[in-house]
């Protein structure tokens, strides 16, 4: 049915009732309990403030509480019952609000006065291969600083606590407590959505596209299993994907709560979690323990370590660097993550790493973070010493999980409802390595990659890696500047059995550094694409699998030499996925001999070219997002974890305007609409 708007009923209303207009109010009753001291002593600001508070309908008698302020990614608006009344951008931020109201609840039950603010966050799946993908990661810096905003607009806060779920929400939400080191900060992270009883989980359904267009599955098919897909409404989705992976981050940094992680949404479990962060809150805030307290350089090497026991997504580097900066640590560096991942060993079983690939609630229902850092405190691998989000030292938590009735009886309802051990999801190192559970990542470096680049190793098909746990792989690379002319490649199978995917102009300065998983994923369910290797400056999807090589370092923008990469050129590509050692190198061209084809050969190649001339940028990348590259890459770049370093950013600003005395200023909106 068609609907057609006329100028009469834009311009005029039928609701008479549009003119019954008060001109003045009596205002609330009561007296507001100020003191002379408070009238004399306090900033006009906080006076005024306690008028608001009345005016928004707080009792007066309560004025004088503890003010603990909410912070949340919510999006979208619900109506009582749960109904859509305009719908979000994903389901990691519609439930959000119910976090909160459980919190705001509890802080009121506990005599505080809760204030709420929101920043909310965009969709990483909804806009893979779109223009919105150049402003994904920018993203995450705006909101860390919207949220910093907001807490220090709110001066009477005592507290925070901050609800946040998914890829760019939850790291900014994390890296602006990280920032507030003289308050007491709690994280709720938003939980996980349930996998459909029958159908794909989120992460293989948005392969769908390709398998199509190949001829793998029907139309009937995908639109059945594209409609049930995200089976319960609130949550990240249901792998270890960046918003999982940063739950579980946030949670072994401790300013998450014991066991907070990947809690389904919208269930009992999830809400007695926001009540209990809201009293973890207030008990910090009474034993004066500050996020300076918990965020320590130890627990930031927990987190790394907790992150390489569960295999999760590659995004992390950017994202926990980030946080350490905001936390004023060092930042943790390529060869701070090669000395972790050499020790550190896979425990967890999950999508998309497999080898049996469990959904996420499975494991939360395994025990989660604590039973992952209960079996590397077995094998003296964390700091038990550091505070976590329950104001409690990390070594009494584990030792209060180890008995617990959450524990025996989470256990329980796995097996019962799954048929699935426990110790079939989260394992001991022995049984992970008899299950062919390697180490998560690999840095491979070469004469493409001098600064690095990143491979998720676990997740490489064990098909293709030989006797001695390499993967090696010879081949022609097919170069792309745009993903849009990569996926139609896959799609319309120009790309082959045996090929390298080079795609370029998809760093910082190139697209935002984009994610690539449209292109990761249709390789991962193409029945050839096994077969072949990416490699990008780009990143990739935290449920990316397969020998995809990202982050590639410099990226082609920045003269790094993958922007002399042609077509039909061989690339040679090592990954060790015991020793967690590779290599990333250009060995010679079509008509290199096969005697001549190295690393040295490719090096004079590499010093004998030029820079593609058809390295750009992307034509409709946003201004907006060009400046943050800008910022980042003085700021120490992709491994730095693309933050704004401001005393960095200033020197270099203060050198480049010596000897500035005139210009033109021109206004320029390119890209903002």
């Amino acid at each position: 049915m068609k609907y057609s708007v006329s100028p009469d009923r834009i311009l005029n209303s039928d609701n008479d009732s549009i003119y019954r207009i008060s001109t003045a109010a009596q205002g609330p009753e009561g007296k507001l309990p100020f003191t002379p001291e408070f009238l004399t002593d306090a900033p006009s600001g906080e006076v005024f403030g306690w008028s608001q508070n009345a005016g928004m309908g707080w009792d007066p008698e309560k004025m004088g509480r503890k003010q603990m302020l909410l912070l949340g990614t919510q999006g979208g608006m619900r109506a009582e019952d749960g109904s859509p009344v305009a719908l979000g951008y994903h389901t990691g931020h519609w439930e959000i609000g119910l976090l909160m109201e459980e919190a705001a609840d509890e802080l009121q039950s506990l005599e505080c006065i809760p204030f709420a603010g929101f920043c909310s966050d965009p969709c990483d799946g909804r806009t893979q291969g779109t223009p919105g993908m150049m402003d994904s990661l920018a993203y995450r810096n705006d909101a860390s600083t919207v949220f910093r905003r907001l807490i220090r607009s709110l001066p009477t806060r005592q507290g925070v606590l901050g609800a946040a779920t998914c890829d760019k929400g939850l790291p900014a939400m994390l890296m602006a407590l990280a920032s507030q080191r003289k308050l007491p900060c709690v994280l709720m992270p938003g939980g996980v959505t349930l996998p459909p009883a029958n159908g794909e989980d989120a992460g293989k359904i948005q392969s769908i596209g390709a398998r199509h267009a190949h001829g793998e599955v029907s139309l009937e098919y995908a639109q059945e299993m594209g409609c049930r897909t995200c089976a319960s409404p609130g949550g990240g989705c249901q792998f270890l994907g960046t918003a999982a992976t940063s739950q579980v981050v946030a949670e072994a940094l401790g300013l998450a709560l014991p066991h907070s992680a990947l809690a389904p949404s919208g269930q009992p479990i999830w809400l007695d979690m926001a009540r209990r962060s809201a009293r973890a809150l207030l008990y910090q805030q009474e034993k004066g323990i500050t996020s300076e307290q918990v965020l320590t350089k130890e627990s930031l090497y927990n987190a790394m370590v907790v992150f390489a026991a569960f295999g999760g997504s590659t995004n992390l580097l950017i994202h926990l660097p980030a946080v350490a900066h905001a936390a004023g640590l060092p930042r943790p560096t390529v060869d701070d993550w090669i000395e972790v991942n050499r020790q550190v060993p896979r425990l967890v079983d999950a999508l998309p790493n497999g080898p049996m690939g469990h959904p996420t609630i499975r494991v939360f229902l395994a025990g989660g973070v604590p039973e992952v850092m209960m079996h590397l405190r077995n094998m003296g691998l964390l700091h038990l010493d550091v505070l976590t989000g329950a104001g409690k030292p990390l070594g009494e938590i584990l030792h209060w999980w180890e008995s617990s009735e959450r524990r025996t009886r989470l256990h329980e309802i796995l097996m019962r409802e799954d048929n699935i051990p426990a110790d079939d999801v989260i394992m001991s190192s022995d049984k992970a390595r008899q299950r062919g559970m390697t180490s998560t990542m690999t840095f491979p470096r070469g004469n493409l990659a001098p600064e690095g680049s990143v491979v998720k190793s676990t997740a490489i098909d064990p098909s293709l890696i030989d006797d001695e746990g390499i993967f090696r792989m010879e081949g022609p690379a097919r170069v792309f500047t745009g993903e849009q002319e990569a996926i139609a490649a896959v799609k319309n199978g120009d790309i082959e059995a045996g090929d390298i995917l080079v795609l370029i102009c998809a760093g910082p300065m190139g697209s935002g550094m984009e994610e690539t998983f449209q292109i990761t994923a249709a390789l991962k369910h193409l029945s050839f694409g096994k077969q072949v290797a990416v490699v990008t400056d780009a990143r990739f999807s935290g449920v990316s699998t397969g020998a995809c090589i990202g982050h590639v370092g410099p990226e082609a923008l920045a003269g790094g030499p993958v922007g002399k990469v042609r077509d039909g050129d061989l690339i040679r590509i090592e990954i060790d996925t015991e020793k967690l050692k590779g290599t990333l190198n250009l060995v010679g061209n079509a008509t290199t001999p096969d005697e001549k084809r190295n690393p040295s050969y490719g090096d004079e190649l590499i010093g004998a070219r030029s820079l593609r001339t058809d390295l750009t940028a992307r034509a409709d990348l946003p201004a907006d997002t060009e400046l943050w590259a800008a910022m980042q890459k003085i700021s120490g770049g992709i491994w730095g974890g693309c933050v704004y370093d401001v005393d960095t950013i200033v020197k270099t600003l203060k050198a480049g305007s010596e000897g500035f005395t005139s210009g033109t200023i021109t206004d320029s909106a390119r890209n903002q609409e």
